[in-house]
């Protein structure tokens, strides 16, 4: 079974307090004041205490276009992307010539020659390194980017390969927007990145977690409960206030399902992975798994401390419950436009 053998998580320098975060994002979103009881409503209910953001805060206000911010978008992107991986191949006891496959997850930002290309260039990767960007699955990107390695570490077994996911959420900030999705994603999403280091079953560095299986699932009539609108201002979220919803239809279901391919029940899992999404979705995939007390603690600490990373914050969870050194079977899942969801089994 392909091994999880080192994880990453990389943050930007600039961290803030959600309050002084509110103050900036209503001076940008909302110049004429209307609005503004609701936006800080909604930022103190978020359950983010701070988040960290790829520029300075004071630089946000003088972005003058969508390319200007993209520009910017590039630039951190490779400086967090480098840290990450950098980072994650010496903490599995690698070196970066050992890297057969570099894959990239984002949906922030664009770049052609991609992230992962300007990341083997610098990083010196080999010359033969192969490489698979990934655009467009946003939330869920972490979960289906550790699935798609396994794929393909299971028809490479004596391989490495990286998943590394940079989220540059701050800088999709859409000016003079008073919509309730652009409030409450300004409310929820920070800036962070991870990279995810797995080897193949037959490589002679095969330790960590074991990914068993994974699963996939695309919902149906679901194209606007989340995504973007791509104008000439760049990135306008698409987030529909039916999540949780989508959340309590399908996904206890189709986890019970997943679990019970393999002799399964959700009691038997002993560790949780999830993605943060929001409060109210949290409290969705707790409820409708029946989860015990206290299973998804290490995701709300992640969303107070970080924010909701989209597709880094599954691997910012994960690199905590890896410090845990746990035992038994875990889960991790996370779900995204589409909307879709992707679940992984692992076992300690």
């Amino acid at each position: 079974m392909t091994r999880i053998a080192a994880v990453r998580p990389a943050l930007p320098p600039y961290r803030y307090p959600q309050s002084e975060l509110t103050e900036a994002f209503a001076s940008i979103c909302l110049p004429d004041g209307r609005g503004t009881a609701l936006l800080r409503r909604l930022h103190a209910n978020a359950g983010v205490s701070y988040r960290h953001l790829a520029l300075p805060l004071e630089q946000y206000a003088v972005l003058k276009d969508f390319g200007e911010a993209n520009d910017a978008w590039i630039a951190a992107a490779v400086e967090l992307g480098a840290e990450a991986v950098a980072g994650a191949v010496k903490d599995a006891g690698l070196t970066l010539d050992d890297v057969d496959l570099l894959m990239f997850t984002t949906v922030t930002g664009v770049a052609a020659p991609s992230i992962d290309a300007r990341l083997a260039l610098r990083l010196g990767l080999r010359e033969d390194v192969k490489r698979v960007p990934l655009f467009g699955l946003g939330c869920v990107g972490g979960a289906a980017g550790i699935a798609r390695v396994h794929d393909y570490l299971l028809a490479w077994p004596k391989q490495v390969a990286v998943l590394l996911s940079v989220e540059l959420c701050s800088l999709t900030l859409q000016r003079d927007d008073s919509s309730l999705p652009n409030l409450v994603g300004g409310a929820l999403f920070g800036d962070g990145a991870a990279a995810v280091v797995l080897v193949g079953s037959e490589h002679p560095s095969a330790s960590g977690p074991s990914v068993v299986a994974t699963r996939s699932r695309l919902y149906p009539d679901s194209e606007r409960v989340m995504g973007w609108d791509v104008g000439s201002g760049g990135f306008r979220i698409v987030l529909g206030a039916d999540v949780p919803e989508v959340v309590r239809k399908y996904l206890g279901s189709d986890v019970r399902g997943f679990l019970s391919d393999f002799g399964l029940t959700v009691p038997e899992i002993g560790t949780w992975v999830s993605h943060p999404g929001g409060p109210k979705v949290l409290e969705a995939v707790a409820e409708t798994l029946s989860l015990r007390p206290g299973a998804l603690d290490l995701t709300w600490k992640s969303l107070d401390a970080v924010g909701n990373l989209s597709s880094s914050s599954v691997l910012h969870v994960l690199g905590e419950t890896l410090r845990l050194d746990p035992s038994g079977m875990g889960v991790l899942l996370a779900m995204g436009p589409g909307f879709c969801s992707e679940l992984v089994l692992l076992e300690w």
